[in-house]
């Protein structure tokens, strides 16, 4: 199973220190799953089990943990890193939502309103202004705010207890208890009943700004908090509204098409039309659809009690249509939108390394295609270097013995020359024996292996060059590749040894044919019994069998030049190239087997070595139950 990323328990995903009670560190979900934001994700959890949205929830966790990981290894000036960390705002949201959709009680209750916008907009000063009383704490220093704050109006406070869950990994306190350097925490207050407010029963968040220079160590808070929202109230200023960074968090929210408010704050009156039509224009250049209402509201000095009596007609008529309009029975379509918005582009680098996978599996078939090519054109098809059926002729040498004295005589010779053979390696060089003369086949067996080697380093190099993305994925490969080659040659070359004695059984079975053959010829297997009869053929038996003899040599050896021509000129000549066809044939499939084998158990699982601390190494089983979970909604 492929590692995953472990955080300490002190550091939370986002990399800011936490530190929680017990009863935040692990929350349950439906179907048994405990969700803890800082445990690491199972990768072969089985989603069988799961509900769709469950296994998309796990999924994305995976997903965003292993985004952080990578990140982790990845240099700050290396060309991936900026799009790495711009998936983590997206993947942040995607996870939000689908906790918030897992929760059953989150689908009842009051409207929530998330406040949001950028540093010194004024958002604390527009909460207060929409509670009527110092709810939020309010500061003319930017970054005041920095943990997600809910106040409750006119809603029951003990029906919120799922909050817990929806913020896991965050711990609620009270807010003037919030510590301004650690930022998972959050806060619910419950406002004092008030029958005549104008807006229906609800929760407001006040959230930090997410713009600033810390706001990446604060932007779960934001994330999490807008995932939840059921109406958006945009909050910005006249010197912030056309910010890059504001239209890339609605951007980022589009897909939720959650109903929104837009307030200009700080406006003053002569230019007050002019900065709305820019901020309409803004907004349909960046979001579809009609824009949103937009209430601008004059610069105060004081947003004291004072300006929460104030004629705020619009903004309250808006925010109340919006709250009143909410559908919570479109979380599925609102669900399917943000996922396969972003889908392609989270798996861009988790396909690249599955593309890599397939394409070194390729390669591997490649090398042992062109190696067993080689292996064909110049030993199997070779007019000089195949010598495989001549062994097959010594053999018959060896049964063509006088009838009666044939079986003895061959267990006999079989009997003595068996450890020789055993050493010798039927007449090949063995390490042993520097000196020894490596027969045809051998040679080309070794010039093979290593030519299957030395196709995939080139390979490996080759590719590396040629993707830019996954150079490191590919790197590293190679240093496996090449630490590992001596090892895989020897085991190639010990593989390919036992080849070659383990089809002695097919060249003596060969044989037994072509004597079944011969006595149906009496005439042919008494002139190929006389032949044998000779000195020459006895000795020259002897010598293959004992190794003394190289097999190349034996084509100037009398006794087998003659059985050759008198085989060929007879009427098995035929029957002789059917042999000879077959031999190489199963030669052939034997050998490919071999590398086949060989590759399967050592070369394709070459990258399940690597080191997956700085890969994404998600299995293509688990890809796959997440995709036909997306799928299924659609």
């Amino acid at each position: 199973m492929a590692p995953v990323v472990k955080f300490p328990a002190s550091i939370s995903p986002s990399g800011n220190p936490v530190s929680l009670p017990p009863t935040s560190q692990a929350k349950q979900l439906p179907h048994g799953i405990r969700y803890n934001p800082l445990a690491p994700v199972n990768f072969s959890l089985d989603t069988s089990a799961l509900s769709p949205d469950e296994t998309l929830l796990h999924f994305v966790r995976l997903l965003r943990q292993r985004y952080l990981a990578v990140i982790a290894h990845t240099p700050a000036d290396s060309p991936r890193a900026p799009f790495l960390q711009n998936q983590l705002p997206t993947l942040a949201l995607a996870e939000a939502y689908l906790r918030l959709i897992n929760l059953p009680a989150s689908h009842a209750g009051p409207a929530h309103v998330a406040v949001i916008g950028p540093t010194q907009a004024g958002k604390s000063s527009i909460v207060n202004c929409l509670c009527r009383q110092e709810a939020a704490q309010v500061s003319p220093l930017a970054g005041h705010t920095v943990h997600p704050q809910g106040f409750c109006l006119n809603a029951n406070l003990s029906k919120l207890d799922w909050l817990d869950d929806y913020y896991a990994g965050f711990q609620r306190l009270p807010p003037q208890q919030l510590p301004h350097e650690r930022y998972e925490c959050y806060a619910l207050t419950a406002l004092p009943p008030q029958a005549d407010h104008p807006l229906p029963s609800c929760v407001i968040w006040d959230t930090p700004d997410f713009d600033s220079i810390d706001a990446e160590g604060y932007r779960e808070g934001v994330l999490r908090t807008a995932a939840l929202a059921d109406v958006l109230l945009v909050v910005l200023s006249k010197d912030k509204y056309a910010d890059q960074s504001v239209w890339d968090m609605l951007q980022r929210l589009a897909p939720l098409q959650q109903p929104t408010v837009l307030c200009l704050n700080k406006v003053a009156e002569d230019s007050r039309e002019l900065i709305e039509a820019s901020l309409r224009r803004r907004w349909q250049e960046w979001r579809d659809g009609t824009p949103p209402p937009v209430i601008s509201l004059p610069y105060r000095q004081d947003w004291g009690p004072a300006a929460w009596q104030e004629d705020n007609h619009a903004l309250y008529t808006n925010l109340a249509l919006a709250i009143n309009g909410v559908q919570r029975t479109r979380q599925d379509q609102a669900k399917y939108r943000l996922l396969s918005n972003y889908w392609h582009a989270w798996l861009e680098p988790v396909m690249g390394e599955q593309a890599a996978r397939a394409e070194w599996r390729r390669q591997v078939q490649a090398a042992v295609d062109s190696a067993v090519a080689l292996y064909q054109r110049d030993y199997l098809n070779h007019p000089h270097h195949y010598e495989t059926f001549q062994r097959t002729l010594v053999e018959l040498l060896t049964l063509l013995e006088i009838p009666g004295l044939a079986k003895p005589l061959l267990y006999a010779r079989r009997a003595i020359t068996w450890p020789i053979r055993q050493i010798t390696r039927l007449g090949h060089w063995s390490h042993g024996d520097k000196t020894a003369t490596p027969g045809s086949e051998a040679l080309t067996l070794n010039k093979a292996t290593e030519h299957l080697l030395l196709r995939l380093a080139e390979g490996i190099l080759q590719q590396r060059e040629q993707d830019s993305r996954l150079y490191g994925w590919w790197s590293e490969l190679s240093r496996l590749l090449q630490n590992q080659r001596a090892t895989h040659q020897q085991t190639l070359d010990e593989a390919c040894r036992h080849y070659q004695l383990d089809f002695q059984s097919d060249i003596e079975k060969a044989a037994r044919r072509l004597m079944e053959r011969l006595r149906e010829h009496p005439a042919i297997l008494n002139s190929l019994r006389a032949t044998r009869a000779t000195a020459d053929a006895a000795s020259l038996v002897l010598a293959v069998h004992a190794g003394g003899i190289g097999l190349h040599d034996m084509v100037l050896a009398p006794a087998l030049f003659s059985i050759t021509s008198l085989l060929t000129e007879s009427a098995l000549g035929r029957y002789l190239d059917k042999v000879q066809t077959e031999l190489k044939q199963r030669q052939h499939e034997a050998f490919t087997a071999l590398l086949q084998a060989q590759a399967e158990q050592h070369l394709l699982h070459l990258p399940d070595h690597m080191n997956n601390a700085d890969k994404f190494a998600i299995p293509p089983k688990t890809l796959a139950a997440a995709q036909a979970a997306l799928d299924h909604d659609h």
